[in-house]
């Protein structure tokens, strides 16, 4: 990890990540046609340090976005097809024996990638599963004992198809909450789909985006972005909107504190981003559902009534108040 010191970033930083945000989003998009915003939510992931959960029917890009989010800052992507039969140390590596020399060395595994796209994640068996758990919150994969640390950014985007239920295995809820966010694709708007059906799109072509940024410049940026000031009413904004969505009774299971400190960590980078050295509450209002949605189970009567978590924050929204300007 760079070396960058525990002071709030500058102006410069600011327009300096800005810039960065906007190269990488531009890059990706020329891949991923008409999904900015879904764009931008990955990119505040992966500088936030966080992963992403993709949830969406088959042929909506899922693939391709993380392919071109790899390809824009230049590094590594590793690929897991995720099936019932696959082993932890399929996803992790595992110790070899190599008899040129009769030495027993760790062969990595697809994890140690800047990028890892866990393709269709709920069809391998919890164990499987398990195995992502350790490396997706400490960054580090143990294996026989000794530890391995995973390339830096590191993001992991998994899919999942919410449809075909077939054979796959419900993530419980340790695993959502190591994603810092939920999103989906979904179809593209008239005008994009059309583009996209053009002979000649360049939509789905992975190989046509371009290299704009290192890893080593989005790491620095997301260090830098770690220090940027978050106000004492949003502080508590966030966290009142958190105890909100734990007191209302259809929640089983509310919101964490882990998963307030992961909206918080989004704010940051997400309002830098946008120019800002500071976050306001509309940006708190755009990265809830995302942020919280997914960390919120429903009580199984709540379920058969049709509610659904991402209903339950944005009521959560309207009942708390935002904090308002100095003099309003």
């Amino acid at each position: 990890m760079p070396d960058v010191s525990p002071t709030p970033p500058t102006e410069q930083d600011i327009a300096d990540f800005r810039s960065l945000h906007e190269r990488l989003g531009d890059a990706v998009e020329q891949a991923v046609h008409g999904k900015r915003a879904v764009v931008d939510l990955v990119l505040v992931a992966t500088v936030a340090q966080g992963h992403v959960l993709l949830e969406d029917v088959p042929g909506t890009g899922k693939t391709t976005l993380a392919r071109a989010v790899a390809q824009a800052l230049g590094g590594g992507i590793g690929r897991i097809q995720f099936t019932p039969d696959l082993l932890p140390s399929d996803v992790t590596g595992t110790t070899v024996f190599d008899p040129r020399d009769g030495e027993i060395r760790f062969r990595p595994g697809p994890v140690f990638a800047h990028v890892v796209l866990a393709d269709e994640i709920n069809r391998a068996a919890a164990k499987t599963q398990s195995a992502l758990l350790e490396v997706m919150a400490e960054r580090t994969v143990t294996v026989d004992g000794e530890g391995h640390r995973v390339p830096e950014p590191f993001v992991v985007i998994a899919t999942q198809n919410p449809v075909d239920l077939d054979g796959t295995y419900r993530l419980p809820e340790a695993q959502l909450d190591r994603f810092l966010l939920r999103t989906s694709l979904g179809y593209p708007d008239a005008e994009h789909e059309i583009e996209v059906l053009r002979p000649g799109s360049t939509a789905g072509l992975v190989e046509d985006v371009k290299q704009v940024a290192t890893p080593e410049e989005v790491a620095a940026a997301s260090a830098r972005l770690a220090h940027l000031h978050v106000a004492e009413p949003i502080l508590r904004y966030v966290r009142e909107i958190g105890v909100a969505v734990r007191t209302d009774p259809r929640v089983r299971l509310g919101v964490s504190t882990r998963g307030l400190r992961a909206l918080v960590r989004c704010l940051q980078v997400y309002a830098a981003a946008r120019g800002r050295h500071y976050v306001v509450p509309s940006d708190v209002q755009r990265l809830a559902e995302p942020v919280l949605a997914h960390r919120t189970v429903l009580a199984r009567d709540a379920l058969l009534a049709g509610h659904t978590s991402a209903t339950v924050v944005h009521e959560a929204l309207e009942s708390v108040q935002p904090p308002q300007p100095d003099g309003a």
